[in-house]
Formats: C-alpha cells, structure tokens, sequence
C-alpha cells in the first residue's frame, strides 16, 4: 500500500497539532484565563508540530537531496549516480524520471566516445597532415603525420604553432604566412618533396580555431608525370604520323609528276611537303625549346627598367613600390617567365586593369607576385598546374607555367600558385 503523499502528511500533521491545540487550550481555561491559556496550548503542540513536520517531509528532502547531488555530479559529466527506489508515487516519479535521464545521458556519453574514437582512428592512419589550433595559438589536436612532418615525431598538443614552425624550411612558413589554398616544394630527409596546403579558420565553442591541411603529393605527381609523359608520347606520335603519311604519300605522287611534262601540279605538291614538314618543325621546337633550356645567365638589373621593358608587352599596373635595389638574374629567361604569366592573367578573364606586378625586397632576395581577378583556380589545377603538359586550354601544349617553373628553379628560386582573397590567382616568384 503506497504510503500517503507530502500533500497528506502535512495536511494531517497540521489538523493533529491544531486538535491538540485546542484540547490542551480548552483544558488550561479551567485554571487560567483564556489568552493564558491559548498561548500554553499552542507552547505545548510546538514541539510535537516540529517533530511531526520532519517526519512527514523527511523522504521528500532526502530524495531532494539525492537530486541535486545528482545533478552535481551530471555537471562534472559523471552519469553513474542513481537514485535509490522509492515508495510513493510522486517520489518515485521524480526518482525514475531522474534515473531515466542519467540512463539516456550514459548512453549518449558512450555512443559519442565510440564515435570519437573511430574518427580519432581514423585521422591517426590517414597519410593528411593535421594540426587544430585555439586562437591563442596552440596545438590543441595532431595526428601522427603532423608530428613526423613538424616536429620529429614529438608530440605537439600545448605547444605554440609558431614556435613549432620556427626551426621548419623557409617554403613551410611562408606558405602557412598566406591565408589561401597552395602548392609549394620543400625538402624532407634531403629529398624535393611537393606539399599542398589547405587552411580553414572557424568558431568551435564561440571561439575561432584554425585547421591546417597538409598532403604529400610527390607520389601522386610521380604517376601523374608517367601519365602525362605518355599522353606526350601518343600525341607526338598522333602529329608525327599526321604529317608524314601525307609527305610519302605526296613523296610518291611528286615521283610520278615528276615523269609527267606538267610541272605546275609538282609545285603543289613540293608546296604541301614544305608546309607539313614546317609544321612539325614548329611542333617540335616547341618540346625541344623546353628539353634543352639553357643555363641563366645572371646579370645586375633594375627593377624600374625591367618592369618598363614588360609595359609594352601586355597590359598591368604595378602595385607598391619598386625596389631601388638591383637584382640579379637572367634577364632574357625572366621576361620569358613575366610575359607567360601575364599572358595566363589576361586569358583568366581578369579586367586589364586587374592585372597586377609586385615586386618585394626580401632578405636575402626579391619576391615577385603576378595577380589577377580572374576566374581562380580549382583545387585539381592547383595541384597539376606545374605539371610538365598540363593545361586547361583546349589548343594549349601544357609547357608555360612548367616552363616558368624550370627557369626560375635554374636561378636557385621558387615559383608557387594560390588563389587570391576575393577572387583571382596569384603566382609568387621568389628569387634569390
């Protein structure tokens, strides 16, 4: 039988202590008078009310009790307290509607772990570079990849990222400086290795983080360079093939002509042989001008006076101050390198207007941006641009920006492509 409920109790506690009251008041008016004798009553039931009052409401401040040190313990994200059964049904309600939600709690709690460990698995094995840092500045989530890559295999968690990337190659920092997807080389054990970065900066908890990407693309670009160099195989093969079937087949016409007293159509012949055979030759100076790229040969030159010599060449706007400084470089080689970039700007669909040179003072050496307000760059372009035959353009040989890249790597430089805030790419050239 469920006990009574607190309404009950109290309700029963209070019409006892009242009866008693009044008994006990009734009984002392026969010897004192009638205040004397309401306020003796009421001093004799006082007590007897206190006690009464603990009794009826004692379960209810246990149980009251045993919920807020439960919620304590929900608050220090500790679901294991339970709370004892029981009697009564607006007591056990409250008790089994708590113990109902530290179940669920439990639940979840350990469905989220389950869940978190297999993610943290997950990106542990994966080969992708990871490192998560608080707006203050410090690691607070790596994998091992960003260990092995930053830090030797050390962990990082705690650690400030710029002190980690204090001691990294120059080409790390100055990509992770940039606040854009990109694409630059660095060495790792002694070895030229290709690295794409990606850098993302969100709220986590209200408060801005940032995640930084890195992948190893040397493999990836090894096979598509095997790829690419069969496409050029199959595409020399395809214009060779097109242009001397029809000169031996015009070879064995012209024979024949030549038998003939009519020499007009043996001039169109030769004519055609000329013009196929000029073609291939143009087709082939263009892969060989790329095979057998010589050696720079730097000389003293002003900024002021090579950026003007660029002025009539295609249309820009030099942004920032020029240099006083003379640099040294092929002079030849980089007007080569300046007029395919500015060229590529131009065709990105970027206004004139948008095109833009800078030219930074950097020790030791000179940093050269080309920008436009084209279209961008995908991700895929930014990965395969430098590779040797790779182009976006339908009638395009795929060997300018490949071109760039070797001249400027000839000088002791490095070239690097990423997208531009609001829209655009922007080649950066640094030169030593």
């Amino acid at each position: 039988m469920e006990r009574w409920s607190l309404r009950m109790r109290v309700f029963a506690a209070l019409w006892l202590c009242s009866a008693l009251a009044a008994l006990l008041s009734a009984l002392a008016a026969r010897q004192w008078p009638a205040p004397a004798a309401i306020l003796l009553g009421i001093a004799l039931v006082t007590p007897l009310g206190l006690w009464l009052a603990q009794r009826a409401t004692r379960p209810w401040v246990q149980v009251v009790r045993a919920v807020r040190d439960g919620i304590t313990s929900l608050h220090d994200h500790d679901f294991s307290v339970n709370i004892a059964a029981t009697a009564g049904a607006d007591l056990g309600a409250l008790a089994n509607a708590y113990n109902s939600l530290g179940d669920v709690l439990r639940r979840e709690r350990l469905d989220l772990y389950q869940r978190e460990l297999l993610l943290d698995t997950v990106i542990q094995a994966t080969p992708l570079a990871l490192v998560l840092t608080n707006d203050a500045g410090r690691v607070i989530y790596s994998n091992i990849a960003a260990r092995q890559l930053l830090y030797a295999n050390r962990k990082l968690e705690g650690l400030e990222f710029a002190a980690v990337l204090a001691d990294s190659p120059a080409p790390l920092r100055e990509a992770l400086a940039g606040r854009s997807d990109t694409l630059f080389t660095m060495e790792i054990a002694a070895e030229p290795q290709v690295l794409h970065l990606s850098q993302r900066r969100f709220l986590l908890n209200a408060r801005p983080h940032r995640l930084v990407l890195l992948k190893q693309l040397t493999r990836e670009l090894a096979a598509q360079e095997v790829a690419v160099w069969k496409k050029v195989i199959r595409v020399i093969a395809h214009e060779l093939n097109n242009s001397l079937a029809p000169i031996t087949s015009l070879a064995h016409s012209g024979r024949l002509l030549a038998q003939q007293p009519d020499r007009a159509q043996l001039e169109r012949v030769f004519t055609t042989i000329a013009g196929r055979a000029a073609h291939l030759a143009s087709f082939i100076d263009g892969y060989a001008r790329f095979a057998k790229l010589p050696q720079p040969r730097p000389s003293s030159v002003s900024w002021q006076r090579f950026l003007a010599r660029l002025e009539g060449t295609l249309p820009f706007r030099i942004a920032g101050t020029v240099p006083q400084a003379a640099a040294s470089f092929d002079e030849s080689q980089l007007e080569q390198v300046m007029i395919n970039l500015l060229k590529n700007a131009a065709e990105s669909g970027s206004a004139p207007g948008e095109i833009t040179v800078a030219v930074h003072e950097t020790a030791p050496g000179f940093r050269v941006e080309v920008g436009d307000r084209g279209s961008g760059l995908s991700e895929s372009t930014l990965r395969d641009a430098l590779l040797p035959f790779f182009s976006t353009k339908a009638a395009g040989t795929g060997l300018g920006l490949t071109l760039c890249r070797e001249i400027i790597e000839a000088h002791g430089g490095r070239l690097s492509l990423a997208n531009r805030e609001g829209g655009g790419a922007l080649v950066t050239l640094w030169l030593p």
